[in-house]
């Protein structure tokens, strides 16, 4: 069932994690690196998800993620028993426009404070993290407040 409260179109952002580490796409990755003038860093493409099936209480508003101007978006599968964060050639608006939400390419978006938490909806407990050494894939984690960085902050883009 379709929401007709929701935006129609996606918010641009940046995303940065608390010790200052965006996100770039290298092959078909996505890596965190420390923000500098030398980094063109990723802008995200988020829209919620109009399949009201995945709006659990308490679990945040599931949205698509994308990356602006490129046909990519996260999704998570499974790769050697593991939840796995992946980018997939895919128009976010594409996603958008399905009746049914595509539960792979689905994360809830949840505040905290001043920042986002980003949790799969394939596999719950899982987040988006980054790891607090440069260069490093972003990945899925169950383990939120050790040496990964779970909560983001988000600013406007362009």
């Amino acid at each position: 069932m379709a929401c007709p409260m929701l935006q129609e179109y996606p918010s641009y952002l940046h995303i940065r994690d608390s010790r200052q580490m965006v996100w770039v796409v290298k092959g078909n990755s996505l890596i965190a690196v420390p923000s500098s003038n030398n980094i063109k860093p990723v802008i995200l493409s988020l829209i919620a998800c109009r399949d009201m099936e995945f709006n659990k209480e308490g679990n945040g508003t599931p949205h698509y993620l994308g990356i602006k101007d490129k046909n990519l978006c996260l999704y998570c599968t499974e790769i050697q028993g593991y939840p796995t964060l992946q980018l997939k050639e895919e128009n976010i608006m594409n996603l958008y426009n399905k009746p049914k939400g595509e539960k792979c390419f689905l994360f809830y978006r949840n505040d905290e404070g001043s920042t986002v938490v980003f949790q799969s909806v394939s596999y719950p407990g899982w987040f988006i993290a980054t790891s607090s050494e440069a260069g490093h894939p972003v990945t899925l984690t169950k383990e939120r407040g050790t040496v990964q960085s779970t909560n983001y902050y988000l600013e406007g883009g362009l």
